[in-house]
């Protein structure tokens, strides 16, 4: 008995490290991804706050659009890996050429939306400078969206066969081309103009450009992918039964993505009117968790690979038992990071403000923070289950339910109305982050489970028909 117990455990840290090669180069990658934006916003601020403002609400348009596209071709890690995984590598360059076709596609409607967001910026009914300023940043970043979707198509391909070093290497030197071009197009130098605020935007454009080409390059000259043979024909007529496929694994995330985006987007805009002390309570505890929510995401890109290759093998128990492995590493690093949200609660406050109003504000915020980084760790591993099995509508579904029958009005009811309680403030919509979070983490395990109780049979037999 000892003996097997010893053998599990075994296994579960042998399946732990393995989770661990391919994640945190994922999180080193997001961290990188996301240090641009933060640098964007550092060096416009030294410009003027109506830069630094422009920059935000240029990129609150921005960020949901975008990572609609992303959601698109999120697609292809789970396609991939299950190629690889039962041997059939040779089927893998077309799902890469037919995703080059979203990716495109993609641009059309997505652009226009950007190019003419000035109808949103108006309805946001903010100051006509600042206004123009967010836009010409959003025209200029436009120029970078095809590269941006390009770059998540070749990268979902190295994902997808377990090699994640190559995007974490290339973002970093995107960051670090960051900075020096923001430098020249935001102060004006080499006898270029001052751009402000719109430089971040001509630089970001440049830099999605040259990490596209990189991306594109490497997966081009590396020697296991050129086996692949993605580069054999340079164009592919589209595909429509591929296509489809795609898009019924990629549009589900696509929609799930946006609509978190944008929940935390409506969150700040219901906060609004209580002030700009609640705002910015509710605004540091979302950037804290926001980056602490990177660690289980990381982990969850890295099963939906793992689960993927193991389906694709035709190993639905080694798939399994992965799932639990995943949420076993997830579990334990939540417990570390909520220890430290809640004993440094304060100390972390207290790196974005001085004012202590504002400090014991969100240091309230930060302990229903670490509460909910338990619910939050559950459901997006096991979200990454999921889409290892190819079963994405369900994340969307309840992702929808969740979110927007749950947690926006519960959030509403406890923070600007007196219906169950006296208003809480910006803590009624964390409160409701809480719960919702909590039935997302509950419905999603259950799918999780009922999936995996399914015959072998049946469940390859469905793999198979998506594949």
């Amino acid at each position: 008995m000892n003996f097997r117990l010893f053998s599990q455990l075994s296994s579960y840290h042998a399946d732990i490290k393995r989770l661990i090669k391919i994640a945190l180069p994922i999180l080193l990658a997001q961290i990188a991804q996301n240090s641009m934006g933060l640098v964007d916003t550092i060096m416009a601020g030294r410009v003027s706050a109506t830069d630094m403002a422009a920059i935000s609400v240029g990129a609150s348009i921005w960020l949901p659009l975008v990572l609609f596209g992303h959601g698109l071709l999120l697609a292809l890690p789970p396609t991939v890996s299950y190629l690889n995984g039962s041997g059939q590598q040779h089927r893998i360059a077309h799902q890469i050429r037919q995703g080059i076709w979203i990716a495109l596609a993609s641009c059309i409607p997505l652009g226009i939306l950007i190019y003419y967001s000035d109808f949103a910026l108006r309805f946001m009914q903010m100051e006509p400078h600042m206004a123009h300023i967010a836009q010409d940043y959003l025209h200029a970043m436009l120029w970078g969206l095809p590269a941006y979707l390009l770059l998540m198509n070749f990268r979902c391909l190295n994902d997808g066969i377990a090699k994640t070093k190559p995007a974490m290497v290339i973002t970093f030197l995107g960051l670090m081309l960051n900075i020096p071009l923001n430098y020249i197009f935001i102060y004006g130098k080499l006898g270029i103009p001052a751009f402000g605020a719109v430089g971040c935007g001509i630089a970001t454009a440049i830099v999605n450009w040259s990490m596209c080409l990189m991306m594109i390059g490497y997966s081009y000259f590396n020697r296991q992918e050129r086996k692949l043979q993605v580069f054999s024909q340079i164009i592919e007529k589209p595909n429509a039964a591929t296509l489809k496929k795609l898009l019924q694994l990629g549009l589900p995330i696509a929609i799930a993505l946006c609509c978190e985006v944008a929940l935390f987007a409506i969150t700040a805009l219901l906060l609004s009117p209580l002030g700009a002390n609640i705002v910015a309570s509710h605004q540091i505890a979302l950037n804290t968790s926001s980056l602490i929510f990177m660690f289980p995401m990381s982990i969850g890109m890295a099963t939906t690979i793992l689960v993927g290759q193991a389906l694709g093998a035709g190993a639905p128990e080694k798939a399994k038992k992965l799932s639990y492995a995943a949420l076993l590493l997830g579990l334990t690093l939540t417990v570390v990071t909520a220890f430290i949200t809640i004993f440094y609660r304060y100390q972390i406050a207290a790196i974005f403000v001085t004012d202590e109003i504002v400090i014991g504000m969100a240091a309230t915020l930060l302990f229903l923070a670490a509460i909910y980084q338990f619910s939050d760790t559950v459901q997006v591993v096991v979200g990454g289950v999921l889409r290892g099995y190819k079963d994405t509508k369900v994340i969307l579904y309840i992702t929808l339910f969740s979110y927007w029958v749950i947690g926006i009005p519960l959030g509403y009811v406890l923070a600007r109305t007196d219906l169950l309680m006296p208003s809480i403030g910006a803590q009624g919509f964390w409160l409701a982050f809480v719960v919702s979070l909590t039935f997302a983490a509950v419905l999603l395990f259950y799918r999780m489970r009922k999936t995996q109780s399914l015959s072998d049979d049946v469940l390859m037999a469905r793999l198979e028909k998506l594949k």
